[in-house]
């Protein structure tokens, strides 16, 4: 009997995390994310490695774009199988699917009465990678589950979800094989949160293990402390409310809008920043907190006894949230300061472009960066310094001040992934370092094999290796 992994995504690179698992003839796909990086968005057009069709089950990490977003392609192209993850997973992978589907439908459309405009013939019709019709013939696929709970992929392979700490229903999927009398476990940690972070209850650690896939977005540096995040949201927030500008900010919906309102709610509780108004620009950012508000069961202490004293992050004096597009451009034509938090988190979609393109040139303004920004999006090239950008079509120079937090990560830095590692009471089988870029991936590799011996692999694109 063979076992296999073969990496499809997130290998030596962030974006795009797809794993398959083959256990004697069946086949497990471990989440199915889109490419984002510029340089590899091709590779979402490329045919399934294997036919969809076969695929038995996908289990699915977490609701984010890069680990969910080409859902609906894999069903389109014939997956009919269950789609198992917690229940906040699923129901913020439904708001997600369909946001991605209508901007991709968008984006092909602004696309081709561009090149009208232009006067240009492309060499293929632009066409969306995926619909609104496709997004919606994979919400019945899901089959939610809690937290724990072993789930029968298989007669010979069960899997089971535990908390990973990252977003809310975020998992850390184990595996457990027993197919003709080969026994094994597997952790696929998706993307790994941190300890003692806002809202939600720290990762789920682990004493046996014969194969780890571990992320290494962070794994060739360190994070700063909480209350330094807090000190430095404190500070750009006062300097642009004195320099008369807004401060715009690039924002993953889900996790990280939730928690920038979370820190906001406590500088305000704390007298530390002005009340100026305070704007959730994101249709999904503000679908996804109504999920939050809807699972207090998975907050931690910290975020339950705020509740308990009526100071919900999510509702404080000042916050305004703008569903509709007309409520959103309405922004522009108001007077005074304000905090705009908008999506896409590395500036390639939705409403944030908007916004840049309002406060990039303003001296006054202030673009800040609170997520990981992966090679060649525009989020990306602003922090690392362009005088210029082009958006929507159009070149603006960068006269805002640019300010980057780092701490504010929902990712686990290098150390903290080593010693959510050392949990392991015995050596595993083998390490696969996964979704970094391929210097963080390469250096987390080496960091680990110095620090533990252990057998420790960075795999690369379509690599597969047999596991013993």
């Amino acid at each position: 009997m063979q076992s296999r992994i073969s990496f499809l995504g997130a290998a030596k690179n962030v974006t795009g995390s797809r794993h398959l698992l083959e256990v004697d003839g069946r086949r497990i796909l471990v989440d199915c994310g889109l490419y984002q990086e510029r340089q590899f968005r091709g590779r979402n057009w490329e045919p399934f490695e294997v036919p969809p069709g076969s695929i038995d089950a996908v289990l699915l990490t977490h609701a984010h774009l890069d680990h969910c977003g080409l859902l609906p392609k894999l069903v389109k192209e014939g997956f009919s199988g269950k789609i198992h993850c917690t229940d906040a997973t699923a129901e913020l992978a439904k708001i997600v699917l369909l946001d991605a589907a209508h901007l991709q439908e968008e984006d092909a459309a602004y696309k081709r009465k561009r090149h009208q405009r232009e006067g240009r013939t492309p060499s293929r019709p632009v066409e969306p990678l995926y619909t609104t019709e496709d997004a919606e013939a994979t919400l019945p696929l899901f089959a939610p589950v809690n937290y724990r709970q072993p789930v029968a992929v298989d007669h010979c392979i069960e899997a089971s979800f535990h908390d990973a700490g990252h977003i809310l229903g975020s998992s850390i999927i184990r595996v457990r094989t027993s197919c003709d009398g080969w026994k094994r476990t597997i952790l696929f940690t998706g993307d790994i949160g941190r300890n003692d972070r806002p809202i939600l209850r720290d990762p789920r650690v682990f004493t046996e293990a014969d194969y780890v896939l571990v992320e290494s977005t962070y794994g060739d540096r360190e994070h700063h402390p909480v209350e330094e995040v807090k000190d430095h949201l404190a500070e750009v927030v006062n300097d642009t409310v004195e320099r008369g500008g807004n401060l715009v900010i690039p924002s993953f919906s889900i996790q990280r809008a939730q928690e920038l309102l979370y820190f906001l709610n406590e500088l305000l509780i704390e007298d530390r920043i002005p009340h100026v108004m305070t704007v959730l620009d994101s249709p999904m950012a503000i679908r996804a907190t109504q999920v939050f508000k809807d699972h207090p069961e998975m907050f931690d202490e910290d975020m339950r006894k705020l509740l308990l004293n009526h100071t919900s992050p999510f509702s404080f004096q000042g916050l305004t949230m703008t569903m509709t597009t007309q409520q959103s451009k309405a922004l522009n034509r108001v007077r005074g300061t304000m905090i705009v938090i908008a999506g896409s988190g590395m500036c390639t979609g939705g409403r944030i472009k908007h916004h840049l393109v309002a406060n990039i040139m303003r001296p006054e303004s202030t673009i800040l960066f609170v997520g990981y920004q992966a090679v060649g999006t525009l989020g990306r090239i602003i922090v690392d310094g362009a005088e210029e950008v082009r958006i929507l079509g159009q070149t603006y120079p960068v006269k805002a001040r640019v300010e980057r937090i780092h701490g504010f990560s929902a990712h686990a830095d290098r150390d903290e992934l080593l010693a959510w590692l050392k949990n392991l009471t015995n050596p595993p089988r083998g390490v696969f370092v996964v979704h970094g870029e391929a210097e963080a991936a390469e250096q987390f590799g080496q960091y680990l094999r110095d620090q533990t011996g252990w057998p420790v692999t960075v795999p690369d694109y379509k690599d597969t290796i047999v596991l013993e």
